[in-house]
């Protein structure tokens, strides 16, 4: 998963470097902005100083590998990165005091790189140029030239999971009583890895209609850049809860991997999905 942060900075070395070069104000928008989001998350304890360091690079990839001219900075993936934010944020400190007696809490200094990486990374590698430039390859898809809302959908919709599963563990935890087991229905103490509960899936569901929204709108991607993103978001949400009932239960992956593969689960689905629009082929 860490991984992703070389990869990420490269982007942003290279982007920045370029878009000084030929346009200065996007490089001082993406850099700045996304600099000012990780110190902002440092500072309420949403992040250690590792993880807002990490948030922070992989923040100013998305903003540049979803740059369009004009441009305008909230017409980029900041607006769905800041609605993942604070959706968390909020879901995090709802009954905080109930999840650290029961011993479920989140740590108080907040979220590690690792932790970033894992719910942000996936986004992050399938927005990238190389990555972009591959699918066009394909065949199967238009570039990012002539569509970057069309593939920035793929992201979308494991930024949109990330929230759905912060959002619905936070919620399900202290709203909702006892959860069940995915996998065999059985009640389950709350905190539980695989646990569901009707109240925390449907906030996980809203959560993913809510990211999915915000980057539809910020990206002009229209109702099916939100449709592709939000069903991939709820395919990831699932994903998420069976590999917490089966592999993480057994101790073969801990939870930072679970977060990437949910994430990597709603992009490959969104990735389908977005496969079979015409709409969205190379022309």
């Amino acid at each position: 998963m860490m991984l992703v942060l070389p990869f990420a900075a490269a982007s942003v070395i290279l982007h920045a470097h370029w878009w000084a070069v030929n346009w200065a104000p996007v490089a001082m928008w993406a850099l700045g902005l996304s600099a000012l989001l990780g110190l902002a998350a440092w500072k309420v304890r949403s992040a250690t100083a590792g993880g807002a360091f990490t948030g922070a690079v992989v923040t100013a990839s998305l903003m540049f590998s979803t740059t369009t001219v004009p441009y305008l900075p909230w017409e980029t993936a900041l607006v769905p990165v800041v609605v993942v934010l604070v959706l968390a944020g909020l879901a995090t400190r709802l009954g905080a005091k109930q999840k650290q007696r029961m011993g479920i809490g989140e740590s108080r200094n907040g979220r590690t790189a690792s932790q970033v990486a894992a719910n942000i990374g996936v986004a992050t590698l399938v927005c990238l140029e190389l990555a972009q430039s591959w699918l066009h390859s394909t065949g199967l898809f238009q570039s990012a030239a002539q569509a970057p809302a069309g593939l920035f959908a793929v992201g979308l919709a494991a930024l949109a999971e990330a929230a759905a599963d912060t959002v619905s563990s936070e919620i399900g935890q202290v709203i909702g009583g006892r959860p069940r087991m995915l996998t065999t229905m059985r009640s389950v103490e709350p905190g539980t890895d695989g646990a569901v509960s009707p109240v925390g899936t449907l906030s996980g569901i809203a959560a993913a209609g809510a990211v999915a929204a915000a980057g539809a709108l910020a990206l002009g991607g229209g109702a099916e850049m939100f449709a592709v993103g939000w069903a991939g978001g709820v395919f990831g949400l699932f994903f998420d809860s069976l590999l917490g009932a089966t592999v993480e239960r057994r101790g073969w992956f801990n939870n930072d991997m679970v977060n990437f593969l949910a994430t990597a689960s709603a992009a490959a689905f969104a990735l389908a999905l977005l496969a079979l629009l015409p709409s969205q082929r190379a022309g």
